[in-house]
């Protein structure tokens, strides 16, 4: 039988939260253009792969604004989930079952 964890409310809420910054982030870099300062396009069909990118605008100062400020809150919440007292209640050898368990929470 599976272990099941009875995580605070707190670090679940935390977990979410990464999940969704980092939804963000993602989608929000998806969207951006490939190169942050304005750059020419290119084509190198020399290497093992062809490479081609259009020219590049750079992103605006409210895109990088946007960008850092996702990344940053990234940062805060990786830190506080994985550096949260419930894990110093874990035993060792259970804490990769129960970090598994809590990123796949809100599938559940």
């Amino acid at each position: 039988m599976a272990t099941t964890y009875d995580f605070p409310s707190d670090l679940l809420a935390g977990q979410e939260e990464l999940h969704q910054v980092r939804s963000e982030l993602s989608a929000l870099l998806k969207r951006l253009p490939w190169s942050v300062e304005p750059l020419d396009g290119f084509s190198d069909t020399g290497g093992w792969r062809k490479v081609e990118r259009p020219a590049s605008p750079g992103w605006t100062a409210d895109e990088q604004a946007e960008v850092e400020k996702l990344r940053q809150r990234e940062h805060e919440l990786a830190v506080f989930v994985s550096t949260h007292r419930f894990w110093s209640e874990i035993e060792t050898e259970k804490r990769v079952d129960a970090r598994t368990r809590l990123k796949h929470a809100h599938e559940a």
